[in-house]
This record gives structure tokens, sequence and C-alpha cells, in this order.
């Protein structure tokens, strides 16, 4: 089962064409042909779920310097050049001089090679489509400002350009989103994790992203309107009921079957904090409270992990322990449609040469390789409260995790890398814990990770995708550590 996205995906494509007026009187007919190549590319555009301003053919130095303030003005997350034949870098520099987004050179000549012996200077002209992108990208430089890819390849049919611009159009996804992302921020770190530590106007800096002060008393405001026999919460017990198995005890004391008590009190807690992040207009949560022993906003707080589950799966990314710098992580992660579940290492299993990933809560369930479980915990191992927990294995295959730490100078960090699910036996804790496996092998790899500094969160996502995330961070300005590829 797979939980419908709350907002769809979008992103901001700009795009134009360049060329050189010299060439249309030379040779009529030259621009309707440039004119068509680009109208082929917009139609690939077309199916990436982005919204796309075309500005049309640039060929000289005033239609440069016109149209740059326009794009600029469309604030696009990724702006594509299309190289449809020679120019000079004149109808470049001035646009290249005000991007603050990824600018991506697309070099797709309509033939996989010319007809040699027929070949004629305007079919040359057609296919001239790398021919400036060295002096293009050389002259980026010089401006201070590389461009960030460039993509060569055929027109059509051409599999591996298509998907590295449907890469770039995820990409617009996530900026997208995380520049204009309103995350909520409730409660205070736990008892002191200082790896958790964020400046909220650090992550505005950064990214843009918001984070909204939130108190908990405005989700209790929500859970008291709520009745145990309220049709909300009814309609959520069917849901949860619907998504989730809830087996029998395992070998953990703490946990057993999940009890109607804790179903319930699960779903009022995921009714009215639904009904909050939709009051607050958030797009992501990051929060950790206590409240008063025997409290009912103990009782609150601590039982939100359902409705952090499914919420999460929904594309909107929740994260315990007040981590905003993981529920950053995870919102890039989903709007990849890779995922983003918060984890952590626990037990290594030297056998196996594998350690175990996950935590307990909370996580996205659109990546679990089977229907997720529930299960009571009488206690939450160092946290207050007791309620009902998710239990699940991801997918098995290809898997690649995400931590944002900070530097000694107060930067953001992404620490990358990319491993293998596999299959095996975990825990019946009532948390998510999968096999991971990392190259060259779990020591090694485990070293290498702690060493780069990051968080002792990080979001996990399914496939190998450390090269699109090294350019996330390259397109905001943030170093990248990638610790492990698979080979």
């Amino acid at each position: 089962m797979q939980i419908p996205r709350r907002k769809a995906l979008t992103g901001n494509i700009a795009v134009c064409s360049v060329g050189l007026d010299t060439y249309w009187k030379q040779f009529p007919g030259l621009l309707d042909e440039m004119k068509r190549k680009t109208g082929v590319l917009l139609k690939k555009l077309e199916k990436n779920q982005v919204n796309i301003t075309d500005f049309g053919m640039i060929d000289n130095a005033a239609k440069a310097y016109e149209v740059s303030p326009l794009i600029k003005a469309a604030d696009p997350d990724v702006l594509f050049i299309d190289m449809v034949t020679y120019a000079t870098s004149v109808t470049f520099a001035p646009i290249i001089r005000e991007m603050n987004c990824p600018v991506v050179l697309l070099a797709l000549q309509p033939a996989s090679a010319m007809d040699y012996p027929n070949g004629t200077t305007y079919i040359q002209l057609c296919n001239d489509d790398f021919c400036s992108v060295p002096e293009f990208t050389g002259v980026a430089i010089r401006m201070g400002k590389p461009v960030s890819d460039v993509i060569i390849g055929t027109l059509e049919n051409d599999d591996g350009a298509d998907r590295k611009i449907a890469e770039w159009c995820r990409i617009a996804h996530v900026r997208h989103d995380l520049r204009r992302a309103r995350i909520g921020l409730m409660g205070h770190v736990l008892d002191t994790m200082l790896d958790m530590q964020t400046d909220p106007a650090a992550v505005t800096a950064a990214f843009g992203a918001h984070a909204v002060p939130c108190e908990p008393d405005e989700i209790m405001a929500e859970y008291q309107t709520l009745c145990d026999d309220d049709p909300a919460v009814a309609e959520m017990i069917e849901r949860i009921m619907e998504f989730f198995e809830t087996p029998d005890p395992g070998a953990d004391k703490i946990a057993e079957k999940l009890t109607q008590s804790d179903l319930l009190t699960a779903a009022r807690a995921a009714v009215a904090l639904e009904r909050f992040v939709a009051g607050k207009q958030l797009d992501g949560f990051a929060y950790y409270y206590e409240a008063q022993v025997g409290s009912e906003m103990r009782k609150l707080v601590t039982n939100l992990i359902v409705g952090n589950s499914l919420l999460t799966g929904a594309g909107f990314p929740m994260c315990g322990e007040f981590d905003l710098k993981t529920c950053i992580a995870m919102l890039i992660m989903d709007r990849l449609e890779i995922g983003g579940s918060f984890a952590e290492f626990h037990p290594i299993d030297f056998e196996r040469d594998t350690v175990l990933v996950g935590h307990d809560g909370p996580h996205h369930l659109n990546i679990a390789d089977r229907k997720p479980k529930l299960r009571s915990l009488k206690k939450y191992h160092g946290k207050p409260g007791s309620g009902a927990s998710v239990e699940f294995n991801i997918k098995t295959g290809p898997i690649t995790l995400l931590s944002i730490g900070v530097t000694a100078e107060g930067k953001f960090k992404f620490i990358v890398a990319e491993g293998e699910s596999m299959p095996g036996p975990i825990p019946p804790t009532g948390n998510t814990n999968t096999h991971g496996k990392f190259q060259p092998d779990v020591r090694t790899f485990l070293t290498d990770w702690s060493k780069e500094g990051p968080t002792h969160h990080f979001a996990l996502g399914i496939g190998h995708h450390a090269e699109t995330l090294k350019k996330i961070a390259d397109s905001f300005g943030i170093e990248c550590a990638v610790v492990s590829r698979r080979k």
C-alpha cells in the first residue's frame, strides 16, 4: 500500500535557447529548425511535474541583457540553457552572472552522426550543439558561477540524456520546496544532545526554509476537541488498521500486542496532529517535549509516532528528538521520491558484516518491504511515555543515507553513503530495523562515516543517489562528503 502525497511535486524550470543571429540570414529556415529542437526539449520537461517558462532564443548581446532580469525575476529552481547551435558567450555571460540557481547546459544534437558524404554547413550548424559548450563553461568560471552540469547526447532516443534531465527536474522539486518550506519546531533538544543543536537562522541562510516556532498546547487544543467516538477518530482507526499489522508479542518484554487503548490514543493524536500542521501551514515538523508525569500532555506528545509515520509517508517529514537538520534531509529524500526515514545505527552484525539501521520512529511507510507492524510498548527506551510504535523493514536492495552535520565554522555539511538493504531477521522491539551492508566492510565504513562529523541521525532512502545529493549540496553551496559508494 502507498500513502498518497499531501502536496503534488512541483518545481520551476526556466529554459532559454542560444544561437547566433548572423546565421539566420545566411541560412534560411535554420532559426525555425532551432525552435523545433527546443520544442522537443520542452515536451521532455513536461513529463517531469515541473512548471516551465520558456524565454525563447537569445542570439545576441542585447537580448541577453534584456532577458537576464526576467529570468532572475522568475526565480527558477533550475535553468536549462538549450545549446541548439553555436552561440557566442556574450549571450550567456549576463545571465549566468545573475543566477542563484543551478544552470545546466544541454547539448542534444538531432543526429547521432552526420551523413558525411552529403554533409552541408546547414546540417553541421543543426548539430553544432556542443561547439560552444567549452566557451560557455570557461566564461561561467570567470564569472565566479560555474555551471552545475553539462548534458551531452542526442535530442531523441537517448535514455541516458533523458535520465539526466529527469534528475535535474527532481532536484528542482527539492529546491522548490526546501527554499520555501515552513518547518515546525517544538520543544527542546533531548537531554542536551549537543549534535542536535541547530540555529534556525542558519537553516534560513543555507536553504531558505523557515523554522516556525510551535507550542505543544496548539496540538493539545486540537486533541481536546476530539472525543473517543468522534467520526474523525473512527476514520483514523480504520486507516491505521488497514495499513498496519498487529502481531502477537515477541521476545521483548516491553513490547506487547497493540492494545485498544493505545490504538485509540494514537488515532486521536494523529487526527490532532494532521489538523495542527494544516492550520500552521507546515511542510515538516521537528519536536521533542516531555510534559508533566501523568498529564494528558505527556500522553499526547509521546503518542505521535503513528501519526508521524502516516504524515512522513505522505511527504510531510516528521522528526523526533528536535532534529531539524534531519527533518531537512528527510524532506530532500522525499522530494526525490526515494523515501526518507528517520534513522540511526543500531547493533552491528559481525557475522553478516552488516549494521542494523533504524529508529523508534518516524518512518517513511512507502518504502517498507511488507506491511508494517504496530506494537504497544510499555516504555519508550531512553524517553518518557508508552504507547503504539511502528516496526518494519525497508525494501531490500540499494539504499542511500544522508546526514547533515555542522562544521567547526558553523556551516552545514552533507555526509552521504550508498549501501544495500539486506534480507535478515530484526528484533521484535516495535522499532524499524534493516540490515545495512556498506563497502568495503562494516568496520571500515562506520569508522569513515563517524570521522566525517555527521549528526547521529540520518535520512534513509532507497536506491543509489549519492551523485544527485552531491549536486543538491553544490546547488546550495554546501560541502558534501561521500563516504561509501556501491560499485
